[in-house]
């Protein structure tokens, strides 16, 4: 189990950082909704290894039976591997490659906000989140949020996978 854990986990940890190469290289320029459809899609690609890590578990080492209780355990710790990756790179950029990200994605939020609310909503909602920022402490914070999410939805690609694909 060992092994097929962590080949798949770092096929999925390297999907993951290329695909943030990737939309780092070619989405310059790219709205905010349309960069977190592509990082949600990017999380998927790289959690999809759950389902073949599971499968080649079943098929090649053990002897074509996995539970589903075995299958949950091996898709959580490869989307562990891949939420390391994704953490990681989330961090080196937000830290290193773009400091400035909370206060550019806040600023475009607000301004969003501020041509679709009225004026006193606005001032209440911007209230709240020039707080919710300060209180999140910045990268660390915003690394963990994305390992905690890939594991999330690891868990539930690991689930629906386990069901597919156990035998007894």
């Amino acid at each position: 189990m060992k092994q097929t854990v962590i080949k798949y986990g770092l096929y999925g940890l390297l999907t993951g950082v290329l695909c943030f190469l990737l939309a780092l290289t070619f989405g310059d320029g790219l709205s905010y909704s349309t960069q977190e459809i592509l990082g949600y899609a990017t999380m998927v690609v790289s959690l999809s290894f759950i389902f073949f890590g599971i499968k080649h578990f079943r098929d090649k080492v053990n002897g074509g039976v996995v539970s589903l209780g075995k299958a949950i355990i091996i898709g959580l710790l490869i989307s562990v591997l891949v939420g390391i990756g994704v953490g990681l790179a989330d961090y080196i950029y937000t830290t290193i490659i773009n400091p400035d990200f909370a206060n550019e994605y806040l600023e475009t939020t607000l301004k969003t906000m501020e041509a679709t609310l009225p004026q006193e909503e606005f001032q209440a909602k911007k209230n709240e989140l020039t707080q919710q920022m300060k209180d999140y402490g910045g990268s660390g914070f915003m690394a963990f949020l994305m390992f905690f999410t890939v594991v999330l939805i690891g868990f539930v690609i690991s689930l629906v996978s386990g069901l597919i694909l156990q035998r007894k």
